[in-house]
């Protein structure tokens, strides 16, 4: 077997498992809280820093927002079983970047490897990063080649795998919708709220070496937790954020 096809036989099996697997980081990142003590030794710059990985990350689901609400049925999924592909974006942010929703993953978790000002952890996750969705991204282009031939072709020549090149952006002709981000991203926007609250109630805990709530973010986390539930029972139990071919 080339190996090519062994990096995209990998690829093919880390999709089906890209859900679970990057929890395997999680322990290191506990690790390096394990030691944890402010920027600088001070809480205000330490706040201000935390401010700025949330700002990250928020840009990574941003970057998501701008992908799913144009999107189509049948692409941009969460599906993990196989590769699905009833068209090929090539317009909106498909125009500038191959593989946004990926580029937004990153950016979200960069966020919060960021968090611990580790600058080691930080480097790590981006090395691990590259290495796991470098051949998920080789697996889906391959059936995407596979099933769109010269079409595809063309565009990825002309596309950026990752790093957008915002020249040439080609506006989508299907208009954007937020009923199907809320459909699709509430567990994202609420994986943001909750990681970075417990990251300052754990952070906040070991300096302090007693349990130190921060009212202000338990009351963003409260609120990310009521948007997230309503959201929820809205998509499992009703058809308000469904939209006729999305």
């Amino acid at each position: 077997m080339s190996l090519r096809n062994e990096l995209e036989n990998s690829g093919s099996w880390l999709f089906r498992h890209r859900t679970y697997l990057p929890l395997l980081v999680v322990p290191i990142f506990f690790l390096c809280l394990s030691t944890f003590t402010y920027l600088g030794q001070s809480h205000a710059l330490n706040e201000a820093w935390q401010g700025l990985c949330l700002a990250v990350s928020l840009l990574g689901l941003a970057v998501r927002v701008i992908t799913v609400g144009r999107a189509p049925i049948g692409t941009s999924g969460r599906n993990t079983r196989e590769q699905v592909a009833d068209t090929l974006n090539t317009t909106g942010i498909y125009s500038v970047v191959r593989h946004p929703l990926y580029l937004g993953n990153f950016l979200i978790f960069i966020g919060f490897a960021l968090w611990p000002h580790e600058w080691s952890l930080a480097l790590l996750a981006i090395c691990l990063y590259a290495l796991y969705y470098e051949r998920i991204m080789l697996a889906e282009e391959a059936f995407l080649r596979q099933r769109f031939g010269d079409t595809f072709e063309k565009w990825s020549a002309q596309t950026p795998a990752f790093i957008p090149r915002f020249r040439g952006w080609k506006k989508s002709p299907i208009p954007f919708s937020w009923r199907t981000v809320a459909q699709r991203e509430y567990n994202a926007f609420f994986l943001i709220i909750s990681v970075f609250f417990l990251c300052d109630l754990i952070g906040d805990s070991i300096v302090e070496k007693r349990l130190r709530l921060d009212y202000a973010w338990f009351g963003v986390f409260l609120a990310g937790f009521i948007i997230f539930a309503v959201l929820r029972t809205l998509k499992k139990r009703t058809r308000l954020l469904n939209v006729e071919g999305r």
